[in-house]
């Protein structure tokens, strides 16, 4: 019996093992579960409000919510915006109202990932925190100010989480050689270098820790070199803040370039999967719709903005579909950067002859001042005309007529290259026959 019980054990992980039984154990954070700071205080008085957690990964959050609810009795219910929806809401909060009303037993809710639910799922919040339905506990990596409501953060406290330190890792590197019995089998600087590479998660050096003690045979020592090996053996790390973040959004870039929609798609699947922003992604491909397929398809922008307004309305997971949607649509849709290309050309010019007047001919002349000066001389109100093309000149007097959109042969923008040939040759024409005028 006793040896099932110890094989059940072993197979935790190492972090869920160590998760700390009272606050006094939580690392790095004294500035919140001291006995004199904060959520000492709520703990040892026994009313415990609201409060949004904000941290990095892997500094306590999730541990110091399960620690409030089970020293207040309170029943801990725990979801993630990441994968619910305003169904799995809904039955929390019936749950909720059911335990108290019951049992008298109260609910701490811990919501981790609180700002990936949009605003109208964060409306929905409200009412069951207001009377006491649920104590709310979120948790987010990203600024409160910036991703939740302020009706929620008003009746929320805000505590910020610091990232843990080497001595805090120090700390958790001989709680695990105690819980182990066993010495962690490596040498100074390939201990210090594992401090370094976890980057203020504890739970990653944890787990660091663990694959060290399942690779290394009996009397092996690992250096700083047999420490990357082994990071490099384990499942990638997607760190939104780190360069995995910017190597995956590139790769979603260059394969909605490249036409490629599998691709496409398994890389937004990948960030959306890693705990990526769908927000982000969003903002992303609604850039990509005006930068990379703009004319060429005039309807990409409208999908875009449209699949953009579905994600607000429905949030994670249910809107996550309209994130693939757009990328799919991007991808097969024919691409063009003439835009693109012509504002660079544009700014240029600008740059380049920014005190140049426009021509007095299309200047508005409200005044008789402006009248004498010749302003809206000469103007012809193309729409009067039978083609409905003057040609006349609109660039400043003192540079010649550039060309700085040029449309590709592709989708659309094969149509506005005809139609910009036609009216190219239509001026040519109308010049031409007013120089033969004016001789």
């Amino acid at each position: 019996m006793e040896d099932t019980l110890f094989s059940n054990q072993v197979k935790r992980p190492l972090a869920d093992r160590l998760r700390p039984h009272n606050l006094n154990e939580v690392v790095g954070q004294d500035h919140l579960v001291g006995a004199n700071a904060p959520l000492g205080r709520m703990l040892a008085s026994g009313k415990i409000s609201s409060f949004i957690l904000w941290g990095p990964p892997g500094c306590g959050k999730t541990t110091i919510a399960r620690l409030m609810a089970e020293h207040t009795n309170l029943y801990f219910e725990q979801i993630s915006a990441v994968f619910s929806g305003v169904a799995d809401l809904k039955r929390v909060f019936q749950y909720a109202q059911e335990r108290r009303a019951n049992q008298g037993k109260g609910t701490l809710l811990f919501v981790d990932e609180i700002h990936r639910f949009n605003k109208s799922q964060q409306d929905g919040f409200l009412p069951y925190v207001e009377d006491g339905t649920v104590i709310l506990v979120g948790a987010t990596t990203e600024n409160p100010s910036f991703e939740l409501n302020a009706a929620l953060l008003s009746r929320c406290q805000v505590f910020v989480l610091n990232r843990l330190t080497t001595d805090d890792f120090e700390v958790l590197l001989e709680r695990a050689e105690k819980e182990t019995g066993r010495k962690l089998p490596v040498d100074g600087e390939a201990r210090s270098f594992m401090k370094e590479i976890a980057d203020g998660d504890g739970r990653y050096i944890l787990n660091l820790a663990e694959s060290v003690w399942a690779y290394a045979k009996e009397g092996e020592i690992f250096n700083k070199e047999n420490i990357v090996n082994i990071i490099r053996s384990r499942a990638p790390v997607y760190d939104k803040g780190r360069d995995g973040h910017y190597n995956l959004i590139s790769a979603v870039h260059k394969s909605l370039r490249g036409s490629d929609v599998d691709a496409a798609l398994y890389w937004v699947a990948r960030m959306l999967s890693s705990g990526e922003d769908p927000r982000y992604l969003l903002r992303r491909l609604i850039r990509f719709s005006i930068e990379d397929v703009s004319l060429a398809d005039p309807n990409a922008v409208v999908q875009a903005v449209h699949c953009a307004e579905v994600y607000e309305r429905l949030g994670s997971p249910e809107g996550d579909l309209a994130v693939m949607q757009l990328a799919a649509y991007l991808a097969t849709a024919p691409k063009s950067a003439a835009v693109y290309k012509a504002m660079d050309k544009a700014f240029a010019l600008a740059k380049q002859t920014g005190s140049l007047m426009p021509p007095k001919h299309i200047l508005n002349a409200p005044t008789k001042l402006m009248k004498n000066l010749g302003y809206s001389e000469g103007y012809i109100y193309d729409q009067n005309l039978e083609d409905g093309f003057s040609g006349q000149n609109y660039f400043p007097d003192g540079i010649q007529r550039q060309k700085l959109y040029e449309p590709v042969e592709r989708g659309f923008e094969r149509e506005i290259k005809k139609r910009i040939e036609y009216f190219d040759n239509l001026r040519r024409e109308k010049n031409k026959n007013k120089k033969k005028e004016d001789k």
